[in-house]
């Protein structure tokens, strides 16, 4: 290793994102959890994942206080199989035996920053934001200036219907064919609008009879809610397929967003933390991907975070010697099923290069570090 990464850490840094330019090689996982163990020493006390983040939940509660069976939270809280890669189970051990013997200010938080949100199927909001109303509601002592709760025309599951008719791959192909537009989406769109409104209203309340921590994982499920109908509005929108799917895109990027800073405000008083994905997604220029004949552009979770918080976002990106498995811009079904084949590696991190060309110029361009992984056969 040519540089520590405690030299990444500014003063000012309380996001540092570890990108990976596929996630077919596991190298760059083991890499992040040899990291990871390093920043912990020096403060940070979170890690988030390119994974769904209400799923993700039961998985820190697994990490935090050991409940949960290690193998369904394993399968259930990281998305397409990478529960089963031995990286990531590795790092979910380790977490957990570190927490065992602290008190639950010193705990280390795992959080997933994605939402379910793919080129082939995406779901209904209905389980999310029967979820976040079930929060609004547990105390029916506290006055509810909207009446979110009580209003007997507010049926979320009738409004939702079906949640097979959501997540059909007809609707996210053709636009035609997508519920986005419908006057239930758009009745649940507003539901879900004024829900977030209440729990910013009633936060005093709600976080007194709750907790703080029971306030944001209800967010979390409200929010996922919200971005879905965000992306089944945009399913809806008829346009040219490359600009269709962009749009996509943009949408899935701008939840991470608001998911990394909803993160950030829960980890803000006990340190910094290291965010993995996919390059793509993380680094600080606009994301291209080439997908069958199209050319999808659109700005990622790290342009957007970069001029939002400044200095507080640092930015590594992954960079792979030699054979690159192909793996252009993250989970899509059927993509991650292939086995990795056996790999000796070596990895570097190092500043970024002045200049850099080839697949990963994108990335690089604007990084303030690489992590290199060499690998063959």
């Amino acid at each position: 290793m040519s540089q520590d990464i405690r030299d990444f850490v500014t003063p000012s840094c309380d996001l540092l994102a570890l990108g990976e330019p596929t996630h077919l090689e596991p190298a760059f996982g083991h890499a992040r959890n040899e990291l990871f163990a390093q920043l912990v020493e020096e403060g940070f006390r979170s890690i988030a994942l390119e994974t769904d983040r209400v799923p993700a939940l039961a998985l820190n509660d697994h990490v935090r206080d050991g409940t949960g069976d290690f193998d369904e939270v394993m399968r259930e809280g990281i998305a397409f199989g990478r529960g089963e890669l031995a990286p990531n189970r590795e790092l979910i051990t380790w977490m957990r035996e570190y927490n065992r013997t602290r008190p639950p200010e010193e705990r280390l938080a795992f959080h997933g920053f994605d939402a379910e949100m793919e080129n082939m199927s995406a779901p209904s909001p209905r389980r999310c934001l029967e979820a976040a109303r079930a929060y609004l509601a547990r105390d029916e002592g506290l006055a509810s200036p909207l009446a979110l709760a009580a209003d007997p025309a507010l049926d979320i599951a009738s409004l939702a219907g079906d949640d097979e008719r959501w997540s059909r791959t007809e609707a996210v192909l053709d636009a035609a064919c997508s519920i986005g537009a419908t006057p239930e989406a758009e009745a649940l769109r507003c539901l879900a609008d004024d829900m977030l409104t209440e729990f910013h209203a009633r936060a005093p309340q709600l976080i007194a009879a709750t907790s703080r921590a029971e306030w944001y994982r209800a967010k979390a499920h409200l929010m996922a809610a919200i971005g879905l109908l965000r992306y089944h509005r945009q399913l809806a929108r008829p346009a040219e397929e490359s600009v269709r799917i962009s749009r996509m895109l943009a949408t899935r990027d701008a939840l991470m967003v608001e998911n990394l800073l909803d993160i950030r405000a829960i980890e803000a008083d006990r340190g910094p933390t290291l965010v993995f994905g996919h390059n793509v997604h993380l680094q600080r220029g606009p994301s291209h991907m080439r997908m069958r004949d199209l050319d999808l552009d659109w700005h990622g979770a790290g342009a957007v975070l970069g001029p939002l918080v400044g200095e507080r976002y640092v930015f590594v990106a992954g960079s792979l010697d030699g054979d690159d498995p192909s793996d252009p811009a993250g989970p899509t079904p059927g993509r991650h099923g292939g086995a990795v084949r056996p790999r000796a590696t070596t990895w570097t991190l190092s500043p970024a290069p002045v200049s850099a060309d080839g697949p990963d110029e994108a990335a690089l361009k604007g990084a303030d570090g690489v992590l290199r992984i060499s690998a063959h056969a």
